[in-house]
């Protein structure tokens, strides 16, 4: 009865509003807009409704709808769904959505019949050039300021006969860099009018590929409501999703809303010819709404008790720190996740996905952990999405932390305590050594009890959330103030370290500590077992002057200066070297080997200044350690000292016919090009001892023999 009684409200409000046009029923399935032959489909999800429209526009910021066509509690639901065909319309029309219902944010009900809403399920929007979301947080009718869904059709889009790398994780060499910041530069060489876009990307493929990275982990390009920021600044990195279907417009150069579908796919395209991998930055844990001072955009108006995890009162539980989270594990919402992953992998290419805060997916519908989370195991199970890559940050702002305990049989992991404890150890923090050690091997006290190989750790130092590895060897402190809230945003626990100076330096003596210092991190990343992952820009020591939050710095502290890469030739140059060599002499023995087995073969020895007395002690700031690769006849002998002054290694000699003699690979105190040097020019070293300079790593290797 209460339903049938809003409805009414509905007409007696639009015979006095935009012109009413009655159609067909349509179906609840499939959601979102459907183009069928002599017309479209529409269906959407809303369950405490009273009533909806269907509202038709011809320009993005008209002041009121074309069309409202009232769908008809009787002919135009079944059970929660609203759904209409209307005849005659095609791909590229906008629309949108009023939903009529109680206004009782107490129990969770948020409608507001003023407000235009998307579609969940769109495929494309488009965004008014006068939108503003502080406005839109207002009481009224703001409808020419509102974002408008738009119909795709089936697209006649070439593939050309595309095909995933489906690139193994043991081959995988994952580079994070931003769409819009990595090309957006004057300086990136990238023609102005493909600068920060999807086609900026294609542009790169040549450098990306001569750096040796297999795979591109794009920061999130779900379309993001850049207005999510202090007043004068804009959302950068996108972690404030509208819309999970539709790639972000800001990085199309195409004047259609239909256009980004193309540069997207067009990009992805050319990544595959070349070889490399797509990997999207997935958020799934919050929407670009907020909490209830938020603009009202989709969600909120259509099923607000189902989107979001709410708290009694009705406020939105923030485990995310962004202002709502999404409830994960409502029925409803595990669908729209599986679907929107879906269309990416089969609508778009993609070939897998990093999750952002996944941590946040583990927790039910009132926000507590799940020993088993139903919605993950969908994703680790899927058969659309078996062979894509998944990737969890598995950790969240509201305290939980699953480095080493993420549930499921296919996800790798971010591996944030590999952050930690490298930088512990390089900047020279007491207790650091045994920690090390474990990094360095996969972490097998986090991951040695799984049937997985050492590829599950996806190690990095560093990533878009923190300093870039030139700041953390030139910064103590971090430096947000052009954030504009005061510097208290971003972490406060950083283990870096300045070297001596904070900041920017003319000091020769403080730059070549620093240079040292980055070398280390990036050889004792790439030297490790375990997935690399590489922050765009790091390999020539990109700044951010020490903004460690860079979120809305959407200008040249967070874009990439390409200026540096000539500046910075000898590190652009070590890391290559070290990528080449990884990939050709230091992958796995075999791609199917658990952790527990690989380390068993690859014959591991520690050591200390002394060998075989390794110094665990909490004051030892020094390691080493051999190791055999059966599969590639390659021995190779790690020499790691954070201290503050020079130290004196005894080499082992192996007692064995196939040790060839020890060459010096890589010493990082040492000048370029004698810093890494290829096989052919690599010196042997025939003394018993090798004196490590302070804070640096040398590796020595030797040609092995079948063992």
């Amino acid at each position: 009865m209460t339903r049938k009684k809003r409805a009414v409200g509905l007409a007696g409000e639009s015979a006095a509003g935009p012109p009413v046009c009655q159609s067909d029923a349509g179906a609840s399935w499939p959601l979102g807009a459907t183009v069928h032959p002599g017309g479209v489909s529409f269906s959407v999800y809303s369950r405490h409704a009273g009533a909806m429209q269907l509202l038709l526009f011809d320009v993005v910021d008209q002041p009121e709808p074309s069309r409202a066509i009232d769908l008809d509690y009787r002919g135009n639901r079944t059970d929660d769904y609203w759904h209409i065909f209307v005849p005659g319309l095609k791909a590229g029309q906008l629309y949108a959505y009023r939903a009529f219902g109680p206004w009782d944010p107490v129990r969770g009900l948020c409608f507001d019949s003023s407000r235009v809403l998307l579609d969940p399920y769109g495929r494309a929007l488009a965004t008014p050039s006068g939108y503003d979301r502080r406005k839109l947080a207002e009481p009224g009718d703001h409808t020419a300021l509102t974002p408008k869904s738009v119909v795709v059709g089936a697209q006649p889009y070439d593939w050309e006969d595309d095909v995933c790398p489906r690139r193994p994780f043991s081959d995988t060499y994952i580079y994070e860099l931003h769409v819009g910041g990595f090309t957006r530069h004057p300086n990136s060489g990238v023609p102005p009018e493909r600068r920060g876009k999807y086609l900026g990307l294609i542009e790169k493929i040549p450098y990306l590929l001569d750096l040796g990275i297999t795979a591109v982990e794009l920061l999130p390009v779900f379309h993001f409501d850049e207005q999510d920021a202090p007043p004068g600044l804009s959302n950068y990195w996108g972690y404030s999703p509208i819309s999970y279907f539709v790639p972000h417009a800001g990085y199309s150069s195409a004047a259609d809303p239909l256009g980004v579908l193309r540069e997207f796919r067009d990009m992805v395209k050319a990544m595959h010819r070349a070889g490399l991998e797509v990997i999207l930055d997935a958020v799934y844990n919050h929407t670009a709404e907020g909490g209830l001072s938020g603009p009202t955009l989709c969600y909120r108006g259509l099923a607000n008790e189902t989107y979001y995890i709410l708290q009694a009162g009705g406020s939105y539980a923030n485990f995310t720190g962004t202002g709502n989270t999404l409830k994960a594990h409502h029925p409803v919402v595990r669908r729209l996740i599986m679907d929107s992953l879906r269309y990416w992998v089969t609508e778009m290419h993609v070939d897998g996905f990093r999750f952002d805060l996944a941590s946040i997916l583990a927790r039910d519908e009132n926000g507590q952990p799940l020993a088993s989370p139903a919605v993950l195991w969908d994703i680790d199970t899927d058969p659309v999405l078996a062979g894509a890559k998944l990737i969890a940050e598995p950790w969240d702002p509201g305290g939980l932390y699953e480095v080493g305990s993420f549930v499921g049989d296919r996800w790798n992991e971010w591996n944030g305590k590999f952050r930690d404890d490298v930088r512990s150890f390089v900047k020279g923090e007491d207790g650091a050594v045994p920690q090390l050690a474990c990094r360095l091997t996969a972490s097998p006290d986090l991951y040695g009890g799984h049937e997985r190989g050492p590829e599950k750790s996806v190690n990095f130092v560093t990533c878009h959330d923190g300093f870039t590895l030139n700041d953390l060897v030139s910064y103590n402190e971090k430096h947000n103030e052009a954030n504009r809230e005061g510097n208290r945003d971003g972490s406060d626990c950083n283990l870096s370290w300045n070297c001596g100076t904070e900041g920017a330096t003319a000091d020769r003596a403080v730059e070549a500590l620093r240079n040292r210092q980055v070398k280390n991190f990036l050889t004792l990343m790439l030297a490790a077992l375990g997935t690399p992952m590489l922050l765009m820009g790091d390999e020539f020591r990109r700044t951010q002057q020490g903004n460690n939050n860079a979120y809305c710095q959407n200008n040249e502290t967070g874009w990439v200066d390409w200026s540096r890469l000539e500046r910075h030739r000898d590190v652009h140059r070590f890391v290559q070297m070290l990528i080449r060599a990884r990939r050709s002499q230091l992958s796995p023995e075999d791609p199917d080997m658990t952790l527990s087995q690989v380390l068993a073969h690859s014959q591991i020895h520690w050591h200390g200044v002394k060998l075989n007395q390794p110094d665990w002690s909490h004051q030892s700031h020094c390691i080493a350690a051999t190791s055999v690769s059966r599969r590639n006849n390659l021995a190779i002998h790690l020499m790691a000292n954070a201290y503050w002054k020079a130290m004196e290694f005894e080499l082992p000699v192996p007692d064995s016919p196939w040790f060839g003699g020890w060459r010096r690979w890589i010493d990082t105190a040492r000048p370029s090009p004698e810093d890494i040097l290829p096989r052919a020019s690599q010196v042997a070293v025939t003394e018993s001892a090798y004196l490590v300079q302070p804070r640096s790593l040398v590796l020595l290797v030797s040609d092995a023999g079948p063992v």
